[in-house]
């Protein structure tokens, strides 16, 4: 890292003139790897709510499960139908919060690379973009995550624009977008194996998730 980077990225306490610390209490920029670091301890602790949310549906998922099968057994068609299309719904939610869970982790491993000015442009142009889309489309699931993941949103977006004011760095919105969506597909891929493999199928003759229906909300929501 070049010199001035150097200290901009993480500054010591005891050079910085007792005006400067004033002006600081008042509106604090910081350096940048102190802020940085406080993004992901941030993130991390929304991937924790979400993990305990996901706990929450699963408990939903099985007690609803077990009245499918027990109205199926019971030859209570209709009851098993009704049943089934609320776990459709509590599938679709656990899938969203799977998703959004998978997709901040890798915003994660990212952020904790970063060390030089340019991997914080780069990196950081895909980051917010993925929280803004976790955001939306976590709205109607989780929302009190909404504005905590708007706020970290808008704390990656001010680093981003000082880094790329120090080095002079343009992002390319193109690669930007790519890198994004990628992130967001895989995450989607994971989420929806990980539902097939945690929770057992429905019994024959009961509708079962619309997974079209679900796959265009998502595309929908991400993009």
């Amino acid at each position: 890292m070049s010199e001035r980077f150097a200290k901009k990225w993480e500054s010591r306490r005891e050079e910085t003139p007792f005006t400067d610390r004033i002006k600081g209490a008042v509106r604090p920029p910081g350096p940048l790897k102190p802020r940085l670091d406080f993004a992901v301890r941030r993130i991390e602790l929304q991937t924790q709510k979400l993990d305990q949310a996901t706990e929450r549906f699963s408990q939903r998922d099985k007690a609803i499960f077990a009245r499918i099968v027990d109205a199926y057994t019971k030859h209570d068609t209709a009851r098993a139908n009704v049943f089934a299309n609320e776990l459709a719904e509590i599938r679709k939610m656990e899938r969203l919060i799977i998703n959004a869970r998978l997709a901040l982790e890798q915003i994660v491993l990212r952020l904790r690379t970063v060390s030089e000015l340019g991997d914080v442009v780069s990196t950081l142009g895909p980051a917010v973009g993925v929280l803004r889309s976790v955001r939306t489309g976590l709205a109607s699931v989780f929302p009190e995550a909404e504005s905590e993941l708007g706020e970290i949103g808008n704390l990656l977006s001010g680093i981003m624009i000082e880094a790329g004011q120090s080095s002079g760095m343009t992002l390319n919105f193109d690669t930007v977008n790519e890198d994004a969506t990628k992130i967001l597909t895989e995450a989607a891929t994971v989420a929806e194996q990980r539902i097939k493999d945690k929770f057992p199928e429905l019994p024959p003759g009961i509708p079962g998730i619309p997974t079209a229906a679900v796959d265009e909300k998502s595309s929908t929501e991400t993009s």
